[in-house]
């Protein structure tokens, strides 16, 4: 027998207990600043690019064409995710934050704090893009096609959203958690998203990414579609969640939607 042959019965208790010890980590409060700042600072880079995007194309026209702009946004999730995943979780989207703590992942207690932090993030990169572009935030926003109805482009955002959520409650579910590797599929989503949805909606699927360039210039025109849209996905991602996998509150979820996206523990035991 190899001597470095894992032995469950030493093994285990180890994994359980460097699970708990990080579970605690995200429960100390000492350390809920160091989130904060992390869905603030991770919220404003999304949502500099997602309205930035547009914005720099009506300051310099023919300058980003529509794929770049729907691409950018995936490609900068992706990267947000694997650069401050652990610290927070990168939910970057009320509606994520919603829906872990619908699935019992994440603590409705921190849901607020959470909030404000996205809403930090996202007034400051559109009053930042207004500042530096000389041009109107509402250029940055998202709105229904001229062509289209508010209700088409709710219900656009119900369906977007709700297969946006389902692939970022998959990805860190107890059952199916890869990791790191997560923050591809999240990305990719996004951009295939956009790629063909977004002259319907803007394909937002996210409250704060259009609420930001919307309260700073003052156009907050059809808001409505783009909060209850969002909600409503997220909602029934969680209740998909529930038919798909069972209930959540597990602790590879947990410590996904907490920030311990890619957490290694059998690593160290490995044989």
């Amino acid at each position: 027998m190899r001597s470095n042959q894992l032995n469950p019965e030493s093994v285990f208790p180890q994994i359980i207990a460097e699970v708990e010890t990080r579970l605690s980590d995200f429960r100390d409060p000492k350390q809920e600043w160091r989130r904060l700042i992390a869905e603030a600072f991770g919220t404003f880079f999304l949502v500099l690019v997602a309205a930035g995007g547009p914005m720099m194309d009506a300051a310099f026209p023919g300058s980003v064409g529509r794929v770049a702009a729907v691409v950018a946004p995936g490609l900068m999730v992706m990267a947000i995710i694997m650069f401050m995943g652990k610290v927070s979780g990168a939910h970057l989207n009320p509606v994520v934050s919603v829906a872990f703590a619908l699935r019992r992942d994440f603590p409705w207690s921190r849901l607020p704090g959470y909030l404000a932090a996205q809403i930090v993030g996202a007034l400051g990169a559109a009053w930042f893009l207004q500042e530096v572009l000389d041009v109107s935030a509402s250029f940055g926003g998202s709105f229904p096609a001229a062509t289209s109805s508010d209700t088409s482009a709710f219900l656009i955002e119900v369906v977007l959203t709700l297969g946006l959520v389902s692939v970022i409650l998959g990805t860190a579910s107890g059952a199916q958690n890869i990791g790191i590797i997560g923050a591809i599929g999240v990305g990719g989503y996004i951009a295939l998203a956009g790629l063909w949805a977004s002259p319907l909606s803007g394909a937002s699927m996210n409250p704060v990414r259009t609420l930001g360039p919307g309260l700073v210039s003052g156009n907050l025109t059809s808001y409505w579609v783009y909060l209850a849209g969002p909600v409503l996905g997220s909602i029934l991602a969680a209740g998909m969640a529930m038919v798909l996998r069972g209930p959540g509150g597990g602790r590879s979820g947990s410590l996904a939607a907490q920030g311990t996206i890619n957490p290694e523990i059998l690593e160290p035991y490995k044989p």
